[in-house]
Formats: structure tokens, C-alpha cells, sequence
């Protein structure tokens, strides 16, 4: 049976997010890369939705396919969903691949910044928001010199419902430190980050990787907080390496 690889996309992102790794690994895995609730074509949301809400949707999409266990893949808040879901049902994760994120929760001036960012989405609108995020998300090589994906991103973002990213912003606001229960991961694990990932510095992913039993760590050059965007031939050869070397991958 194929290996089944679950994409969890970031914030505030859909589905579109995975577009070199759908190509990459789609003929080979079954790919699965769905739109966190809300995200993409939208739907009602409540005001918060915790990271274990968007985890539980996780899992009814598994069950729903009949898969037994995936390769978890999470990118900035698709990490804080990844690690979420590896709580709540480790037996359902064969491999871990965590993106662009941390385990720690936030701090309170984080909190009162996710608060902020769910009122600039609702009342601002998201095409505002949109702007103001992608020098935080982009590094400043990827703006310059791939001026089309730097507009895909921008778009993307800003086509965002902005009830589904104020509950994001308000569920990540709520989530809790996660860095005790690193040390009881027992699948093989990869972190990924961009050298100059500016909203997660590298601190944050040393301190996983050091708290993960032999999690290994890839630090992609020239890239930002969308590593898999930013550097997709690196990161596809990165993530293509670690699947070769699971059992049955």
C-alpha cells in the first residue's frame, strides 16, 4: 500500500500552499493536502477554533479514506495541528515533518497579537492584512527576485474568508506549550526551516529538534517562512530523502 503523507497548510494559507509538493510526491504517495475549516472555499466557522479542532478534522479525513496511518506534514500553524493530532492519536502517525514552526505556546504579548490580527481580518479585510504579511512570510531574496510567487502569496492570503482567519488567530492565541511531550515522540521526525525564516527564528527549531529522540533538522538557504515555496527543489529533495528512508515507504 502507498504511503500516505497528510499536508497541513499554514496561516493564513489553503490547500494552494502545496502546489510543488502535490507535483513532487502526488504520482507516487497518496497526497492528501486539505483546506483547514474555513480556509480555501470557506464554510461557517466559530469565533475560535483550537488547533485540536482543526486536528479532529484531521483525523474524520483519514477515517473517511479508510487510512490507517500518515506521514504528518505541518507548516508553521499546520505544525501547531500536526503536533495537536501526534497528542491526541500517535498510533495514527507512522513519520512527523514539522515546518516553519515551534512547540512553545505563545507568549501574552503574542496573544494580544494573534487578538489583533483577528480584528484587522474581520474589520480591515484580509487584502490589507494580506500586504502587511508577506514581508514576514517571504524573506526579502524570494520578493526580489520571484516577484510571481511573491504574488500568488499575496493573493492567496488575501482571498482568505476573514471569519475563518480571526477564529485561526484566536484558536492559535489558546493553544498550549507543547515542549514536554517532544520527548516522547518515538517516529521518525524532520524539521525543516529557511535560514532566514524571520517569524520563526532557528533557536526554535534547534530546540525541537534537541528535544525530539533523533529527529533530524534541514536548514534550507534562501528561504524564508514558506520554506516549501521558497526553495521547493531542496525541500522536495529533503522531504523525498526522509520518505525513502521509512519502512514500506
Amino acid at each position: 500500500m502507498s504511503t500516505s503523507i497528510l499536508l497541513i497548510h499554514g496561516f493564513p494559507h489553503d490547500h494552494r500552499l502545496w502546489a510543488p509538493q502535490l507535483t513532487a510526491f502526488g504520482p507516487t504517495y497518496n497526497v492528501l493536502a486539505p483546506d483547514l475549516r474555513g480556509f480555501g472555499a470557506g464554510g461557517p466557522v466559530p469565533e475560535v477554533i483550537p488547533m485540536e479542532h482543526y486536528a479532529a478534522d484531521m483525523l474524520a479525513l483519514i477515517d473517511a479514506q479508510g487510512t490507517e496511518k500518515v506521514v504528518l506534514c505541518g507548516l508553521s500553524m499546520g505544525g501547531y495541528v500536526a503536533l495537536a493530532f501526534l497528542d491526541l492519536w500517535p498510533e495514527r502517525v507512522s513519520a512527523l515533518i514539522l515546518c516553519n514552526t515551534r512547540a512553545t505556546a505563545d507568549t501574552e504579548e503574542g496573544k494580544a497579537v494573534r487578538m489583533e490580527a483577528a480584528r484587522n481580518a474581520l474589520e480591515k479585510g484580509m487584502a490589507v492584512v494580506a500586504r502587511g504579511m508577506v514581508p514576514k512570510m517571504l524573506c526579502e531574496k524570494t520578493r526580489r527576485e520571484q516577484p510571481d510567487l511573491t504574488s500568488l502569496v499575496e493573493s492567496m492570503m488575501a482571498e482568505q474568508p476573514p471569519a475563518a482567519v480571526a477564529a485561526a488567530s484566536r484558536g492559535m492565541a489558546q493553544r498550549p506549550d507543547r515542549t514536554a511531550m517532544l520527548a516522547s515522540i518515538s517516529v521518525p521526525t524532520l524539521v525543516i526551516t529557511g535560514d532566514a525564516d524571520e517569524l520563526m527564528p532557528l533557536p526554535t527549531s534547534e530546540t525541537m529538534v534537541a528535544a525530539i529522540p533523533g529527529a533530524r533538522l534541514v536548514v534550507l538557504p534562501n528561504a524564508g517562512h514558506l520554506s516549501n515555496l521558497e526553495a521547493p527543489d531542496a525541500f522536495n529533495a529533503t522531504v523525498s530523502g526522509f520518505l525513502s528512508s521509512l519502512p514500506h515507504a
